[in-house]
């Protein structure tokens, strides 16, 4: 079973070095279940009060900053540093799970000699032994740096793809997931060959058939004559200088806009507003991921454009949010 590292011993070293008396501890979802052990060592071994955050996480966008206002120190799991917090230390929870069984399936799937290498924070320590892995059966490697959102070479985020933008015809990306691939592939328009090392398979990414989905959601919002356009409060993904653009988009059309600013997007907190569709500004996972549990369309901004006649529908393009934007 694969192990995250936690770095537990630098966390317990930082606490005592700034002898903090309060402490606070953010987790994404799938490591909440360790914060009360967590917890429990950091009290017993500093004397430090915890505090855990039960708020939901996606991402280093989405620091809890009312708690991180009340504590000494925020330790934020899970996630590569974005952003500047004078009391935010980010732990990044690294897999040591071995990636070069997924890595030699791939390699019969990539059929040029330039390839460009991604993957998450959790697998960026491993971008050195997959690349001589790729040169051994020769290969040549291309790393891209992204842009300053992005804190390592080779490193995407669900909402930057910058790191992909290099001088080859093919992508491995390595990690678990879809999401990440499908949008490098939407994104630069190239070939992505995507290298599971849990399920220890390759696969290359097809998305012919989201696209076709997302057509269906912008021919529904076609005829929409009221659109919400939703600004997230989270510090990394607040975006109200393009909801203000929008909102004019939609006025030049003879729609109606109106902007929701809320700190959590969840379909409920939309059932009372009434709108025929809706433009998120915030996260762009919220318009893939749950997409079909929203009562009305949800499109992306690139998607709203096509609604409205700006660009063509099949010109269909991911969300990213880049640095200073």
């Amino acid at each position: 079973m694969e192990q995250f590292d936690l770095d537990l011993g630098r966390v317990i070293g930082i606490i005592k070095d700034r002898n903090c008396k309060t402490v606070g501890l953010q987790f994404p979802e799938g490591l909440k279940r360790r914060a009360p052990g967590i917890a429990g060592d950091i009290e017993e071994k500093t004397g430090a009060h915890v505090i855990i955050s039960g708020n939901p996480c996606f991402g280093a966008c989405d620091i809890d900053t009312i708690l991180a206002g009340r504590v000494d120190a925020l330790f934020h799991f899970g996630h590569a540093g974005m952003g500047k917090y004078d009391n935010v230390v980010f732990i990044e929870a690294r897999l040591n799970v071995d990636v070069v069984p997924a890595v030699m399936k791939a390699i019969p799937l990539l059929k040029n000699g330039k390839v460009g290498l991604i993957t998450t924070v959790q697998h960026v320590h491993k971008l050195d032994e997959v690349c001589a892995v790729l040169k051994e059966h020769g290969k040549e490697c291309v790393i891209g740096t992204g842009d300053g959102r992005v804190a390592y070479p080779g490193q995407v985020l669900g909402c930057n793809f910058t790191a992909a933008r290099v001088d080859c015809e093919e992508i491995l990306y390595l990690g678990s997931g879809i999401f990440h691939p499908l949008g490098v592939a939407i994104a630069t328009g190239k070939k992505v060959i995507a290298a599971d090392p849990y399920m220890n398979q390759a696969v290359e990414v097809a998305p012919e058939k989201f696209l076709r989905k997302r057509g269906g959601y912008i021919a529904r919002a076609m005829d929409a004559a009221v659109f919400g356009i939703i600004v997230s409060t989270k510090s990394g993904q607040n975006r109200m200088e393009l909801a203000m653009r929008l909102k004019a988009l939609a006025e030049k059309h003879g729609k109606k806009g109106f902007i929701i600013e809320m700190e959590l997007v969840i379909p409920e907190q939309l059932l009372a507003f009434r709108a025929d569709a809706y433009v998120n500004t915030a996260c762009p996972r919220i318009t893939i991921d749950d997409a079909e549990r929203f009562h009305a369309p949800v499109l992306t901004p690139q998607e709203f454009e096509s609604a409205l006649g700006e660009r063509g529908i099949e010109d269909i393009e991911m969300d990213e949010i880049f640095q200073d934007t």
